[in-house]
């Protein structure tokens, strides 16, 4: 199972709002209060830290590697916001805001668009460690902080929050969560070592950092921008279909685009399925599609 479950309604439900809760704030930050964290939490952020450690070297990517030596995440503590932050934004001008989980789609976009990262203040129960319904902090720092460090992302990113602000203007905001899950997410990209993860969904995900990579189940396919955005997702299982980006520079081209008149192009065109491949696909592997045949059938 996946490390963390996220909806697909608000960003087509990405980051919808959280059932019942009335911010303090506007912006809907929290303080991260880091003194309350108890050993036994710190204990968890420690158990999560290391068994990624030993499985992303030879499967994450440069970029990811290099932020996370570059950032004060270690596996003693949970990190402390203000510190993680002083040190990233020093390299990209980014910072991190502690929010109590997910929260409404104009106030993920506005903090993306302002270099704000609002990051949950929360950690998993030790029961949880396979399995979350929301994002926490170990899924939001350990997962996706460490790419922000590299400059294509950070300006990615904050481009992301930028178009997100339009998309919900425009009533698109499907086609631009599927881009978001298929690559901030779930993406894989090619090294010169070969392919490898960058998607922060699977670098939280203990038994996903394997199962991107080395399971002959799901489809691996070249990205392609309309591609991505007309693909349904997965929200409670490992992903049927991974993307695969020949290198960042694809970030930066998208960082820089106008989406309006693909979103026009798009709202013309069906929708593919979560595992279909079609003969314009470039296919990296064609999946066996055995693990979610076996969820169907309950072989």
């Amino acid at each position: 199972m996946l490390e963390t479950q996220s909806g697909e309604n608000a960003q087509s439900d990405f980051h919808g709002i959280v059932g019942g809760y009335i911010p303090e704030r506007a912006d809907w930050t929290i303080d991260q209060n880091w003194a309350a964290y108890t050993p036994e939490e710190h204990a968890t952020w420690k158990t999560l830290y290391e068994r990624q450690m030993t499985l992303i070297p030879g499967r994450a990517s440069q970029a990811y590697l290099d932020g996370l030596a570059e950032l004060p995440i270690t596996a003693d503590r949970i990190p402390d916001f203000e510190a993680l932050s002083d040190a990233l934004e020093k390299r990209t001008g980014w910072r991190v805001v502690a929010v109590p989980g997910m929260v409404p789609n104009d106030v993920f976009f506005n903090h993306m668009a302002n270099r704000r990262f609002p990051a949950g203040q929360f950690i998993r129960k030790a029961r949880q460690l396979d399995y979350l319904q929301e994002p926490d902090v170990f899924h939001d720092i350990f997962g996706h902080v460490p790419m922000m460090v590299n400059p294509v992302m950070a300006d990615f990113m904050q481009a992301y929050g930028e178009g997100g602000l339009r998309a919900e203007r425009l009533g698109v905001l499907d086609y631009l969560a599927r881009l978001y899950w298929y690559t901030v997410e779930f993406g894989l990209i090619e090294e010169a070592g070969g392919m490898r993860i960058f998607g922060g969904g699977i670098l939280s995900s203990f038994t996903e950092t394997r199962f991107a990579l080395e399971s002959a189940s799901p489809n691996r396919i070249g990205f392609d921008l309309e591609r991505v955005m007309r693909t349904a997702y997965r929200i409670d299982e490992f992903q049927e279909t991974y993307f695969v980006m020949p290198s960042l520079d694809t970030l930066f081209d998208m960082a820089n685009t106008d989406f309006a008149p693909i979103y026009e192009k798009l709202k013309a065109l069906p929708d593919f399925g979560l595992a279909t491949v079609t003969p314009d696909d470039h296919v990296f592997t064609r999946g066996t599609g055995d693990y979610h045949r076996a969820l169907l059938t309950g072989a």
